[in-house]
């Protein structure tokens, strides 16, 4: 039986209340039953889903989304000021909490994502990287990458 209760503290009462469980579960505890109910396949957690499913479906679509903005408004811009922009802001912190927090492995739209980084990193440089190139473009700048 799952049951995972997720609390913020708000002072207004219980609308961040959530209660994660299995579609079977019936609470007959009162303080239960005022929680917000989400299904187990919906559940989320400081904003990176919890499974797998629609809502890492969901996430992985957003940021791909929110990659291919900033790819076409950094054409706007000085190529070496696109590059610092896209290797520290664009996307990185999101991508990086949803990779640490959810299980992301092997995801399909990972791919979608690399090659749209790729795309962009080839029109901000005006160069065809090779796929050695790339993976050393991956590489952290200590060992002479990117980052």
């Amino acid at each position: 039986m799952w049951l995972i209760l997720s609390t913020l503290t708000m002072p207004w009462g219980w609308p961040k209340c959530q209660l994660i469980a299995h579609p079977d579960f019936v609470s007959k505890d009162r303080v239960l039953q005022k929680f917000k109910r989400v299904e187990i396949g919906d559940a989320t957690l400081l904003g990176a889903p919890l499974f797998s499913g629609t809502v890492l479906d969901e996430a992985w679509s957003a940021r791909c989304v929110d990659l291919a903005r900033a790819i076409d408004r950094l054409r706007l811009i000085n190529a070496q000021d696109a590059l610092i922009l896209l290797r520290s802001s664009f996307s990185s912190p999101k991508v990086l909490h949803l990779l640490r927090c959810s299980l992301s492995f092997s995801h399909p739209l990972l791919q979608s994502f690399d090659s749209l980084l790729r795309s962009a990193i080839q029109s901000i440089t005006n160069s065809d990287l090779t796929d050695i190139q790339w993976i050393q473009t991956s590489l952290p700048l200590k060992d002479g990458g990117l980052g």
